[in-house]
């Protein structure tokens, strides 16, 4: 593996894989800011100085940047990369933008993987959960492992599935932390903060997701509609205390909308987002 392993972006991710694996003179890193030099320096990992030297020769690149330049990343890198390369993906960006980086990625030579890193890297480094899917998820997922990440799954063969499914668990994980902020705005300002804690500790059940998102379901079908109304209260009481009840008055809304039969949400509702369409890259083959 002499410097067949690529880094684009060098930021906490990259640095802690480089330093915690130890593949010092076995990778190599470009990163826009000449600040992380630093950081490359002393993960003992070879600093390039441009992003074709960055990427040739490399068997395999791991694309840890912001979401926001993930495409523009494929873009620009995409004519650079080896013929059979294996770019992979690792930034949290929504399924149809790794299709769309995939597509140019395969245009040029390369292979495209959707990676979908899901858990923080710091404590977990080289045990942080990762999702593999596209048409060549089974041998970047040994590359991976080869490479000391311990914790790789294949999830499927075709590339913004192992996204789709971050992107959806998202959804629960930030809007979690998103409805703590409320709530304990609304408790520090209602002064009972303390209570409202020992309150959920209480009434809290152990319970796995597959039957905890049933019963949840289940219990807004049957209740939504009186859900909603106190809903409608808890929101008047936010803003009696000075806090905008953004995550309550979307709780109100599901609620009722739960409780109505389908063809009322269907009626009562503004129209939606069409279903998420998951594509091959235009030259891949499915397994």
């Amino acid at each position: 593996m002499e410097r067949d392993l690529t880094l684009i972006g060098f930021g906490e991710a990259a640095s802690t894989f480089a330093t915690t694996a130890k593949w010092r003179g076995k990778a190599r890193a470009y990163d826009i800011e000449p600040a992380r030099h630093v950081a490359m320096q002393e993960a003992l990992v070879e600093i390039a100085g441009d992003p074709r030297s960055a990427l040739a020769g490399s068997r395999i690149v791991l694309s840890l940047i912001t979401a926001g330049e993930a495409l523009a990343a494929a873009r620009q890198y995409a004519p650079l990369i080896e013929d059979g390369a294996i770019w992979c993906d690792m930034n949290s960006v929504a399924p149809q933008t790794k299709s769309e980086a995939a597509q140019i990625i395969e245009q040029h030579g390369g292979r495209y993987v959707d990676v979908a890193v899901l858990a923080p890297v710091h404590p977990a480094r080289m045990a942080v959960p990762l999702l593999v899917s596209g048409p060549c998820a089974d041998e970047a997922c040994i590359e991976l492992i080869a490479r000391k990440f311990t914790n790789v799954r294949v999830v499927g063969h075709e590339v913004g599935r192992a996204s789709a499914i971050k992107m959806v668990r998202s959804i629960m994980v930030k809007g979690v932390e998103a409805l703590t902020d409320e709530m304990m705005a609304a408790a520090s300002a209602a002064g009972v903060t303390e209570d409202v804690l020992a309150s959920l500790d209480a009434s809290e059940i152990a319970m796995p997701w597959s039957k905890r998102a049933a019963y949840n379901l289940e219990r807004m079908q049957a209740h939504g509609t009186r859900r909603a109304a106190e809903m409608e209260e808890s929101a008047k009481t936010l803003r009696s205390l000075g806090v905008e009840p953004v995550m309550t008055d979307g709780t109100v809304r599901r609620q009722r909308d739960a409780a109505l039969p389908k063809t009322d949400i269907e009626n009562a509702a503004p129209p939606e987002s069409p279903p998420l369409q998951i594509r091959l890259p235009a030259n891949a083959s499915r397994r």
